[in-house]
Order: structure tokens, then C-alpha cells, then sequence
């Protein structure tokens, strides 16, 4: 797994509204979490679907895990579900966020449109790579923080 911690976009903040309806507070950090995958994700196969599904309750689990930790210290998180764009604890709003265009903002990696969808050209992994997101009110150190404490774990 690679993760790392961004301010957020312009377009992130520009739109909070319509991705976080209920949110009172900016959002100050970005978590990228990119898992390499057993296949490249361009195709679709079984297979590619089946280690979509593991990837994206992995991250689910563990972006659960991040949130808690961030909404005990008093901060807003908010972990969005790789597979619809929607938030998984708050209600959605009219836009969805596109992990894959999260990527390419914050980390500048080349992408593939196939079957109608985006993929991460990852440079070490290729088109084996997973995205997700979580967005939060906490400073981008306080979510490397939690990050980096023991107990978190990817299963």
C-alpha cells in the first residue's frame, strides 16, 4: 500500500459543497491510499472484478479505521467509496468524487480511459493500482499522524 497526504485541490475546495453538503468546515487534507493490485485493472475480467471488490473493502476497513481515529481527536473525515464516489458516512451530495482525477491532481500520474473508465498509469505498478480517498477537516500532520500509529492496519 502507498499513501500520502495532500491539501486539498481547488476544485475540492471549490465544490465541498456539492460533495459534503453537511459539512461546517473546509476540508484541509486529502489521504490518497493506492493498493497494487494481483491484475492489471484495465481489463475487464473476473478477476480484475473480484480484486476491485477485495481492494475496495480493504480500503473501506481501513479508510474506516483513519476516520474514526480523525473524528475522535474532533475532526470532520470522510471516507468516499471508491466504487460509487459517494461519502460512506455522510449524506452524498450532488456531485460524486472521481479518485482517479484525485490521483492525477495530487500526484501527477498519467492515466488510461478503457471500457469507459479511468485507470492510474501507476509508475511502478502500471495499470495494477487501486485508488482511494478520504477527505478531512484535520491538517494534513495530524493525518499523517494517525497514519502512522501502529494499530491502523490494511488487512
Amino acid at each position: 500500500m502507498q499513501w500520502s497526504v495532500h491539501t486539498p485541490s481547488q476544485f475540492i475546495c471549490t465544490h465541498r459543497t456539492k460533495l459534503l453538503p453537511a459539512w461546517s468546515l473546509p476540508v484541509s487534507s486529502v489521504l490518497v491510499v493506492l493498493q497494487p493490485s494481483s491484475c492489471n485493472l484495465l481489463e475487464k475480467s473476473p478477476a480484475a472484478e473480484a480484486q476491485k471488490q477485495l481492494l475496495r473493502q480493504q480500503f473501506l476497513q481501513f479508510g474506516g479505521q483513519v476516520a474514526a481515529r480523525l473524528q475522535h481527536m474532533g475532526h470532520l473525515a470522510e471516507v468516499f467509496d471508491p466504487c460509487t464516489g459517494s461519502p460512506l458516512f455522510s449524506p452524498p451530495g450532488s456531485l460524486r468524487l472521481d479518485d482517479v482525477a484525485v490521483v492525477r491532481s495530487c500526484l501527477g500520474y498519467s492515466t488510461c480511459d478503457r471500457h469507459g473508465c479511468s485507470v492510474i498509469l501507476h509508475p511502478i505498478w502500471g495499470s495494477a493500482v487501486y485508488p482511494s480517498t478520504l477527505l478531512s477537516s484535520a491538517e494534513p500532520h495530524l493525518v499523517r499522524g494517525v497514519l502512522q500509529m501502529r494499530e491502523l492496519r490494511l488487512s
